[in-house]
C-alpha cells in the first residue's frame, strides 16, 4: 500500500468520526447551529492553515470569476447541501446519511456529462446502477417505524409522514447539494488553482453568508445561549471541524496526490462501510445482514465509477 492509498483510508475513516460528531452536535442544538459554527471553526483552520503555506490568508489574486464559481460552490454544497445532510444525520442517523452521500459522485457524473459535456461510459453507467440499487436496499431496510406531522395548509388538517422517507430525502438533498457543489468547484478550479485555496474561498463565502444573516435576523444571542446551554455540543463541533473540514480535507488531498485519482477516490468512499462497525459500539444501533449487503453493493458500485 502507497502512502496515497493509505492518506485515503484515514480520509475515510476521518469522515466517519465527522458523521458521529456532527449526528452528536445536532441531537443538542439542531443542524442550523452546526454548520454556521462549524463553518467559522474551519475557516480559523484554513486561514491558518493558508497563511502557513501561502504566506497570506486570503488567495486575494484568484480573479473574479474564479471567486464567482468557488463562491457559488459554497453556496450550494456548504449552506444548502450540507444543511440538508445534518438534517438527515438529526432524523436517520450517520450510517444511512452517510451512505445516501455516496450518490454524490454518481450525482456529479451525471451532472458533468449534462454540464461539462464529459463522457459517460456504459462501465459508469453499470457502476451508478449497481450503487443506486445497494443504497435503495438499505433504504427499504424495514426499521423502527416514526412518524411525525407535518400542516397541510390545502386540506386543512395535519397528515402524517414517515420519518425515514423524510430522512431520505434530506439525505439525497445533501447529496445533490454537494455533487453540484463539486461540479462548481471544477470550474473555479480550473487551471491548477490551489485546492487550498479554493477550499477557502467556499468556507469563507459561506460562512460570511450564513452569519450575516444570523445577524440580520438578530439570532446571535440565541446562537451562543444555545451553544453555552449545552457544553458538550461545542465540543463535538470542534471535533467534526477539525476531523472534517480540516484534517479530512488535508488527506485527501495528500491521497489524491500520491495515488492514483480512482484508486484514491474509491478509498476515501468507504465512509458508509468504516461506519458499519462505529455505529454499533458508539451509537449502539442493530446492524442487519441487510444492511451489511446493501451497504458493500453500494460501495462496489461507487468503486466500478471510479475505477472506470
Amino acid at each position: 500500500m502507497t502512502g496515497g492509498e493509505a492518506a485515503a483510508l484515514i480520509t475515510s475513516l476521518l469522515w466517519a468520526m465527522t458523521s458521529l460528531f456532527f449526528t452528536q452536535a445536532t441531537a443538542r442544538v439542531g443542524p442550523a447551529i452546526v454548520n454556521k459554527t462549524r463553518l467559522l471553526l474551519a475557516l480559523v483552520l484554513l486561514a491558518c492553515s493558508h497563511f502557513v503555506v501561502f504566506h497570506t490568508l486570503l488567495p486575494i489574486g484568484a480573479g473574479w470569476e474564479r471567486w464567482s464559481w468557488l463562491a457559488l460552490s459554497g453556496v450550494i454544497g456548504l449552506i444548502i447541501g450540507d444543511a440538508l445532510l445534518f438534517q438527515a444525520f438529526n432524523v436517520v442517523g450517520p450510517r444511512l446519511s452517510m451512505l445516501l452521500m455516496s450518490l454524490a459522485p454518481v450525482i456529479t457524473t451525471i451532472f458533468s456529462w449534462i454540464f461539462l459535456n464529459e463522457q459517460l461510459t456504459s462501465i459508469q453507467l453499470a457502476g451508478i446502477l449497481i450503487t443506486v440499487a445497494g443504497i435503495a436496499f438499505v433504504a427499504a431496510e424495514r426499521g423502527v417505524k416514526l412518524e411525525t406531522t407535518v400542516e397541510q395548509p390545502s386540506a386543512g388538517r395535519e397528515r402524517e409522514i414517515p420519518v425515514r422517507i423524510k430522512g431520505i430525502l434530506f439525505g439525497l438533498g445533501g447529496a445533490t447539494g454537494q455533487a453540484l457543489g463539486l461540479v462548481t468547484s471544477k470550474l473555479g478550479l480550473a487551471g491548477d488553482f490551489p485546492a487550498l485555496s479554493g477550499n477557502l474561498i467556499r468556507v469563507l463565502v459561506a460562512a460570511t453568508i450564513l452569519w450575516a444573516w444570523t445577524i440580520v435576523r438578530g439570532r446571535v444571542p440565541l446562537t451562543w445561549s444555545a451553544l453555552r446551554r449545552d457544553r458538550s455540543a461545542i465540543g463535538y463541533i470542534a471535533a467534526g471541524s477539525v476531523v472534517g473540514p480540516f484534517l479530512g480535507i488535508w488527506f485527501s488531498l495528500i491521497a489524491i496526490q500520491h495515488a492514483e485519482v480512482g484508486v484514491a477516490s474509491t478509498l476515501m468512499g468507504l465512509a458508509p462501510i468504516i461506519l458499519l462497525p462505529l455505529s454499533r459500539i458508539f451509537l449502539h444501533e442493530k446492524i442487519s445482514w441487510k444492511a451489511v449487503l446493501g451497504t458493500c453493493v453500494a460501495m462496489f458500485g461507487v468503486s466500478v465509477l471510479f475505477l472506470a
